[in-house]
């Protein structure tokens, strides 16, 4: 970032926590990026690195497993803080001693502070605090120049510290909530240690990309956006526009598989009555269900509206002249675990599945505004831009829309049945004050019929199941514990309102073992 002052690298060693240590640092004011452990250090530009982490790992230091590592990371003088195979790498480095087996710690432990050093400071001698323990391995010996700041039950060296040489380990992780005081930790480390000014924001962000953007992008060429009404498109889309204005063209495609009255919403938001997007709707939703007529497999569902979507999407392209090139809203996490799957040690818990690739053949070049910023940090962006918290916080919605939410056939009266249904769960929850409580909520259409009474009649009608969960990530989730009187009014709408549907269900399974979509 080039309007900072000084950032952190953060090298990843396969840990789970990698991400959270680098939203952390972020969230104290510090621009803070990750790079493979294995990343050639005579590749990187050391002039903004003020500090160095070392993140947590699975393998052994020393191990067969263990990743590969150029030490001469450790030969830059910068003020390095080791996080559990970080502090076990650090400490081997200069000489220390490590175990294995005997102090296996996994969750929470209790830590006790010797030695009140800079990591430490506004603690107290003999301090227990609570931290998140995850390690086989441990450190026995502490190096020579090193004293052992804390200890806990199954690691006596939990902590230790170089204050001449800025050189500090934590056998714990201080990014999880759970370690009670691990953001004062990370907060010392940072500021008493490293000497870092705290000057990064998602705000200071714009100002820079705009710049940026404008010097991408030749006079008089034209610029296309892949606009889904989502978060991630919506910002990039007004951020871009910011740069070029007019020069900028947004294609929405309408696959008619889009919630009830999305189109008219985001066009009315974002438009030229909205925020001023100039936004080209793509009517081509008979396209879209005469290819998915009589298809029932989901991953083919999804083949069938990824291919399509590309192809409607390159005809309206193709339609605007002289374009240069393509908005993406690529995300950090998208970046790094991009990284990591083409050999980087991190696992790749998620696989990322867009709509459709970009045709090989529209030779675009990318731009993507938000390749260093996190989820959290784009909705901030989103804010300083005026864009209204409507869509900002939209729960996110897949890319093949209720496609995948309507399990068999995909028809009309079907997919009538489930936009109602799921229009109505949406804004009951919205009456209700609990929709930003939510991490997803919706409707799926079951392909079954079940035997019900109407007006003393036999009905023999569809089936809807509610779905909503809470999470942090989406990669794990808990159902929502909707309050009664919430079920009961959405139940009741549904069954009354929505004709064809007699019987409503609730999803209360979490993830793992079941995933969020049905499909």
């Amino acid at each position: 970032m080039d309007n900072i002052s000084g950032s952190v690298l953060v090298l990843d060693f396969g840990s789970q926590y990698t991400q959270l240590i680098t939203r952390r640092i972020r969230e104290l004011g510090v621009f803070s990026e990750i790079m493979p452990c294995y990343k050639d250090p005579k590749e990187v530009d050391f002039s903004k690195v003020k500090a160095l982490i070392l993140s947590g790992g699975p393998a052994s230091v020393g191990g067969d497993d263990a990743p590969d590592f150029d030490s001469s990371w450790l030969d830059h003088n910068l003020p390095t803080l080791g996080i559990c195979y970080g502090m076990q790498l650090l400490s081997l480095h200069h000489g220390g001693t490590l175990g294995q087996g005997t102090s296996r710690e996994y969750g929470r432990a209790q830590v006790h502070v010797h030695r009140i050093d800079s990591l430490f400071q506004s603690f107290e001698v003999d301090e227990s605090t609570c931290v998140w323990m995850s390690h086989g391995d441990h450190v026995e010996v502490a190096p020579s120049g090193f004293e052992v700041l804390a200890s806990s039950k199954g690691a006596p060296v939990a902590a230790i510290g170089n204050r001449d040489k800025k050189l500090y380990g934590l056998q714990f992780h201080p990014e999880v909530v759970h370690t009670e005081r691990g953001k004062d930790m990370l907060s010392n480390f940072l500021f008493k240690i490293a000497e870092i000014t705290p000057d990064w924001s998602p705000a200071n962000f714009i100002e820079t990309s705009i710049e940026n953007i404008r010097g991408m992008v030749p006079e008089g060429s034209q610029v296309i956006c892949g606009l889904s009404g989502g978060v991630d498109s919506s910002v990039a889309a007004v951020l871009v526009n910011k740069a070029i204005g007019q020069n900028l063209h947004c294609i929405f495609v309408d696959n008619g598989l889009l919630r009830k009255d999305e189109v008219e919403e985001v066009v009315s938001k974002l438009g030229p009555d909205g925020l001023g997007l100039n936004i080209h709707v793509a009517r081509a939703a008979d396209r879209f269900l005469t290819a998915l007529s009589g298809e029932t497999d989901p991953e083919k569902k999804r083949k069938i509206i990824g291919h399509t979507f590309i192809e409607v999407f390159d005809e309206e392209a193709k339609r605007i002249s002289n374009v240069s090139h393509l908005v993406q809203g690529t995300l950090y996490p998208d970046v790094v675990e991009s990284v990591s799957s083409f050999g980087g040690p991190s696992t790749t818990i998620k696989t990322h599945h867009n709509v459709g690739g970009l045709p090989e053949t529209m030779q675009l070049e990318l731009i993507e505004p938000f390749r260093e910023l996190f989820k959290d940090e784009v909705r901030q962006v989103g804010r300083d831009l005026g864009i209204p918290e409507a869509i900002l916080m939209r729960h996110p919605f897949p890319g093949p829309g209720l496609a995948v939410r309507i399990l068999g056939d995909i028809t009309e009266e079907r997919l009538h049945l489930l936009r109602e249904s799921d229009a109505i769960f949406r804004h009951e929850i919205q009456e209700a004050g609990i929709y930003d409580d939510i991490w997803q909520a919706f409707a799926v259409l079951l392909p079954i019929k079940s035997v019900g009474v109407m007006g003393d009649g036999r009905t023999y009608e569809q089936v809807i199941a509610l779905r909503a969960v809470t999470s942090q990530d989406g990669m794990t989730a808990d159902w929502f514990d909707f309050p009664h009187e919430v079920l009961s009014k959405v139940s009741n709408r549904i069954i009354n309102e929505v004709k064809g549907i007699n019987r409503v269900v609730l999803d209360i399974s979490s993830k793992p073992p079941a995933t969020i979509e049905w499909e």
